[in-house]
């Protein structure tokens, strides 16, 4: 054995079809578009609910403060 032992060459990614990937990979899109979209539209919910709470507050805390005035004079 005088030569040196061949290196066996091999790729870094073994060969193995892409199809199911790739599809998984459309589905996991598809997925991800419809939940932005979902996303999207409880925000728009959750800023009306906001904004809606915090004029409640405001309008509270200006009978209250109202009240309390009234009060001592």
């Amino acid at each position: 054995m005088s030569q040196p032992r061949r290196r066996i060459l091999r790729s870094s990614r073994p060969l193995v079809d892409d199809g199911p990937r790739q599809s998984k990979l459309l589905a996991r899109r598809s997925r991800l578009e419809a939940e932005q979209r979902a996303l999207g539209r409880w925000m728009s919910r959750l800023k009306r609910a906001f904004h809606a709470v915090e004029k409640q507050q405001q309008k509270v805390t200006r009978l209250e403060r109202d009240i309390a005035r009234l009060q001592q004079g």
